[in-house]
């Protein structure tokens, strides 16, 4: 394979583009023997559907019943998908990656489920605590929490709904907003870019329009408050059309984290049942004709829009290289980061850092108990997704290959 590069951007005509990805060495760089093991077990496992949903109900089940099984699961599937269960205990892999990878991390407190005041407050106070912990840390570029960490989602439907609050929930509301406020501070005064994940569509436009209101305060000067676009939802081009109408008049930068999405299946059922149209792209064709199109809109508007592209699709990663050669976009521009999930896509992050690209892995931590709905959310999305689990399994047994033969 030949790879002409000049002044940090890559040059496609000399660079067979489909085998990038498909070098294990660099890909499972970091995986001892051991590890390389675990992963082929688990995504095995995973690969078997009706054993997912055997597997999660006996979890759940054993969890309530306070059965002693926390030890099992963070030397299997917690270990693989979370680095910890606190920030210092998620720094060897933080390390690691950084130095012998050069590929950065995310860490995004990974409990969820949460419903009272109390909690609330102790969220947004470990997200505080995460911006000073990552700040000067060169390794953690970018703070993380999603919006009903801070408040409930009942309330943010009522709010997206239109729905008129009660004078107690419009206290709470307050709070929630104060909540907001007082993270995004603490990431403009760090200067820490703050990604805010996407979630449902019925509580989403609520998120949006408290995203901006911080957005037209603390991103003047550069984007630090993220918003997320999930581009499996038809609508939201036109979404980020508006609002950079409005960050150009009004004179703010956009921050902006793009996935695919999480919730599809939740959508469309929530849409047959309620008799509207479903949000979701008709066909896995369009939502990647939507994302591609989102990019090139997002990169051609470099100067007033930065980016966070996560994804598992190889495709739109080198679409990603191509766009940002063809616009002149140094490979380590700020504004422009690629991302993966921990335990996911090793073939992609490692081989993308390979080639100098920004690239950072999303790390999941928390208490084995508390992120367990998120480490079965992984795996019956990893058994849904067509050929994400197989193409994990090919790389690895490429992997296991090429060591015995070494």
């Amino acid at each position: 394979m030949i790879r002409q590069f000049n002044y940090g951007f890559l040059n496609f005509g000399g660079m067979k583009e489909d085998t990038l990805f498909d070098n294990t060495k660099t890909a499972f760089i970091l995986k001892s023997d051991s590890e390389l093991e675990r992963a082929y077990f688990l995504f095995k496992m995973i690969a078997n559907e009706p054993l997912v949903r055997i597997g999660t109900a006996v979890t759940n089940f054993a969890l309530k019943a306070h059965l002693p099984v926390q030890g099992l699961i963070r030397a299997t599937v917690f270990d693989h998908f979370c680095a910890g269960v606190d920030e210092e205990d998620c720094m060897p892999v933080i390390d690691k990656m950084f130095t012998k990878g050069n590929v950065s991390s995310v860490l995004d407190y990974s409990v969820e489920g949460k419903e009272s005041e109390d909690q609330f407050d102790q969220a947004a106070d470990k997200i505080l605590k995460i911006l000073d912990f990552v700040d000067k840390k060169e390794a953690i570029p970018f703070g993380v929490f999603k919006p009903t960490g801070f408040g409930r989602f009942l309330l943010w439907q009522k709010v997206t709904e239109g729905v008129e609050l009660t004078v107690a929930e419009q206290e709470e509301w307050n709070r929630i907003e104060e909540r907001f406020d007082k993270v995004c501070k603490k990431a403009y005064e760090c200067d820490v870019p703050l990604l805010i994940d996407g979630e449902e569509s019925w509580m989403q436009d609520a998120a949006d329009d408290l995203v901006a209101k911080m957005m037209r305060k603390y991103n003047k000067e550069k984007a630090i408050v993220y918003n997320t676009l999930q581009l499996y939802r038809h609508d939201r081009m036109n979404y980020l059309i508006k609002l950079h109408d409005e960050a150009q008049s009004s004179g703010f930068k956009i921050g902006m984290k793009i996935v695919r999405g999480a919730y599809m299946e939740k959508e469309n059922d929530r849409a047959k049942e309620k008799g509207y149209l479903s949000p979701i792209c008709i066909s896995k064709e369009e939502t990647d004709k939507n994302f591609d199109k989102t990019l090139a809109y997002i990169l051609e508007n470099i100067d007033t829009i930065s980016v966070f592209i996560g994804t598992h699709n190889e495709q739109s990663c080198y679409q990603a290289m191509k766009l940002m050669n063809k616009n002149s976009i140094h490979k380590k521009d700020p504004r422009v980061w690629l991302g993966q999930l921990y335990g996911m896509s090793d073939h992609i992050s490692f081989n993308l850092a390979s080639e100098e690209y920004n690239v950072a892995k999303y790390l999941p931590f928390g208490p084995v108990r508390d992120v367990m709905p998120y480490l079965i959310r992984r795996a019956e999305e990893n058994t849904s997704v067509a050929g994400q689990t197989t193409r994990e399994l090919d790389l690895i047994s490429k992997e296991r290959k090429r060591r015995k033969l070494e």
